[in-house]
């Protein structure tokens, strides 16, 4: 499987003379911040579009001679650092690839990207199924007394790695996983970009329904419309009448709907969002089916049984019950937003129009907050000009771990977008602990989200040299309609955080072995550091130190930050819920009697576990991409958001920029990647009381998010 060998990749110590791996390591901030010219990302293949040919076959030749010494069954340690070098070499190239792929301005680029990516997967798939490695793994893991204690865990993992693979399975059915695993990625990559090809657009006459706030967001257009002459009995003439085109992207419809007052332009942008594109509906149908059958032929009941077992939930059943206990507890919260929402609308708009639509959700929500809190989301946003965030950024690496962001040049080829800036890590007793890549700004053809791409893992190289990791984080901001400078709602802020939160995670960890780097974690962990440091946007302690003012200099009034938690309260029952109910769909997609996920599907589970109605005719499953990803896995996004609140409520709440704090961050949880138990990671971060044991699995202890919701504990 494609997931099981990426996970793995540090680079080696073998035998004297023994060929190190490829490409070199970048150790220094010397060696990687010269002038130099390279290639994309500093690989010197990725100077030209077709460099991607060569830095695949210089992988699979690589990789081969890896293979070829581990069959001669060397020592365990060397098995374990040979085979994590194959995943480091193999992992070069598809994070690479993924990142070129999603954000890359040149066609050809991405073009030989994919290509490159394609002939990588079929190629892993040899790996995965390779029975002298699967029998190398056997004997490292049964000498265990000879390894270190993250070796023999690379080693246990790696072998179920394999298992999960189906190299138990006849040469018949292995062909059909690996032909099932290279359809489900073929489908995922038109799954995304079928979202990225037809975003969907409506076009809204006359112009005046559209207020002048979000005209920079749409695109003017016009139509010839007749003229009616007074004397009915005269021909008339043609006029132009001027109205908008409303492209429903994520982040265009977000504004639509917060700040349209017409019922019907909401209603017309709300049904194009969420039923494009449509061709994914068929996509996702046959996604729901190769992941069926793929999991039937390895065993397991079901595609989510197959997804959870190795995490901390280990089972379906043991998901299902934390989602029925978290929808049971948010469930009167959740009704009583609701009537005051249906409330607030019928006292603007008198009682005739008081049943609530979906698409009225966020126009009132939003009213209503900025009517008890008189907030104003273009004031907020005058405090977040993106120079001062990414300032913000660095002063939370300064204070949590006495390190610093620098700015370093990008060498001649290592860009693939001017906007694109290049940070190093920098502690004064440890020197650079990584490379941080900022991709920032919305562009036509990219990646639509905000996202942490991984482009190389921390490992050991040597008694003496570490590989560095470097990583991208990529968002979709856009700049001020009157200003060349992006200033972030408060949203996105938290968005900008939340991601920030993944990629220290990869630049704090110190692994020996890539397969445990970073967030190469137990999926149901994955989210807990993003998840915390969202609550580091949303405190004012942290936002003085670098929300000014973009014209005055001036910093974030306090009583403004305490408006905007007010507000942030005031339905974070209703958004728990959909969360919830998200993963519902999720586990229900991948469930054991997988049904075509369709609008009927999706309406029946909306009726049970949210409070809203579902619009007919919509179909916003298409472009929920975290089907892809997190295929049966959306739930930790839950399990997350309960580590984190009680993360935040024992470690860090108290005083969230000490240095004491984020030493205990660091050397007890992110700097161990993958490497611990995650259960032992949590308790022996704020103790035992952050989960408990439950029907063969463990699940979070949901107290401290009960506390910080005022919800009651079902």
């Amino acid at each position: 499987m494609l997931s099981l060998l990426r996970r793995s990749c540090p680079k080696l110590r073998f035998k004297p003379g023994y060929i190190f791996g490829y490409p070199g390591p970048i150790t220094t901030r010397r060696q990687y911040a010269f002038s130099t010219a390279t290639g994309l990302y500093g690989f010197d293949h990725l100077k030209t579009p077709k460099g991607f040919r060569r830095f695949v076959d210089d992988a699979i030749e690589r990789s081969g001679e890896l293979v070829a010494y581990i069959s001669g069954m060397p020592s365990s340690a060397e098995i374990i650092r040979a085979m994590d070098e194959i995943s480091n070499t193999v992992c070069s190239v598809i994070d690479s690839a993924e990142l070129c792929r999603q954000t890359h301005p040149d066609r050809e680029f991405v073009e030989e990207a994919i290509k490159a990516s394609i002939r990588v997967n079929e190629y892993l798939h040899y790996l995965n199924t390779n029975h002298t490695l699967y029998n190398a793994m056997i004997k490292a893991e049964q000498e265990g007394n000879l390894l270190t204690n993250e070796a023999h865990r690379v080693a246990h993992y790696l072998r179920l790695d394999f298992e999960r693979s189906g190299i138990h399975l006849s040469a018949e059915k292995v062909d059909r996983v690996n032909r099932l695993s290279i359809e489900i990625s073929q489908l995922c990559r038109q799954f995304n970009q079928n979202i990225v090809n037809d975003p969907g657009t409506v076009d809204i006459f006359p112009a005046s329904l559209i207020p002048r706030n979000l005209h920079h967001l749409l695109k003017p257009i016009y139509r010839s419309t007749s003229v009616v002459s007074k004397d009915s009995w005269r021909p008339g003439g043609t006029m132009n009448e001027k109205g908008f085109r409303i492209t429903t992207d994520p982040h265009t419809l977000s504004c639509v709907l917060q700040g349209a007052p017409n019922d019907e332009v909401r209603k017309m942008a709300y049904i194009k969002g969420n039923s494009v594109p449509h061709a994914n509906l068929g996509v996702l149908d046959q996604l729901v089916a190769s992941r069926h059958e793929l999991a039937q032929i390895m065993g397991y009941r079901s595609y989510a049984e197959f997804t959870v077992k190795p995490n901390m939930a280990s089972s379906p059943e043991v998901v299902m019950s934390f989602l029925l206990e978290m929808s049971k507890m948010v469930k009167p919260s959740a009704d009583e937003e609701l009537k005051k929402i249906r409330d607030f609308k019928r006292e603007k708009c008198g009682q005739q129009y008081g049943d609530l639509e979906p698409w009225d959700e966020a126009y009132y929500t939003a009213m209503m907050k900025s009517s008890a809190y008189d907030l104003d989301s273009s004031v907020v946003a005058s405090y977040f000009p993106l120079p001062q965030c990414i300032k913000g950024l660095k002063v939370l690496v300064e204070s949590l771990f006495g390190a610093t962001f620098h700015s370093i040049p990008l060498a001649p080829g290592e860009s693939w977008h001017p906007d694109v800036l290049k940070m190093s890590l920098h502690h004064p007793e440890e020197g650079d602990l990584g490379y941080l890549y900022l991709d920032l700004y919305s562009r036509k053809g990219k990646y639509p989200g905000c996202a942490h791409f991984a482009i190389k893992g921390g490992r050991m190289v040597s008694e003496t040299e570490y590989q560095l990791p470097v990583v991208a984080l990529v968002c979709n901001f856009s700049a001020s309609h009157n200003s060349s400078t992006a200033r972030l709602n408060h949203w996105e802020l938290e968005t900008l955080f939340h991601e920030f939160g993944h990629a220290l995670h990869s630049l704090l960890s110190r692994t020996d072995y890539q397969h445990f780097s970073g967030t190469r974690v137990a999926l149901d962990l994955a989210e807990a550091p993003s998840n915390l440091f969202e609550y580091y946007s949303w405190d004012y302690r942290v936002l003085k130190t670098f929300a000014k003012h973009y014209s005055t200099g001036e910093s974030i009034p306090e009583k403004l930050v305490e408006s905007m938690q007010g507000a942030r309260k005031m339905f974070a029952a209703t958004e728990l819920q959909r969360q919830i109910f998200y993963a519902v769909i999720d586990q229900t997609f991948f469930g054991e009697q997988p049904t075509p996920p369709t609008s009927s599907i999706v309406a029946d589970l909306k009726r049970q576990y949210t409070s809203w109605k579902h619009a007919a005719g919509t179909h916003w499953e298409a472009r929920f991409n975290h089907l892809l990803n997190y295929g049966a896995g959306y739930y930790s996004y839950l399990y997350a958001k309960c580590f984190a609140a009680t993360i935040w409520q024992k470690l860090c709440q108290e005083d969230p920029l000490s240095l004491t704090t984020g030493t205990a961050l660091r050397t007890k949880f992110l700097q161990h990647g993958g490497a611990k138990e995650p259960s032992h990671l949590l308790s022996g971060l704020v103790g035992d009381g952050i989960l408990r044991n439950f029907n063969g699995g463990m699940v979070p202890d949901i107290s401290c998010l009960c506390n910080e919701m005022k919800l009651e504990k079902v």
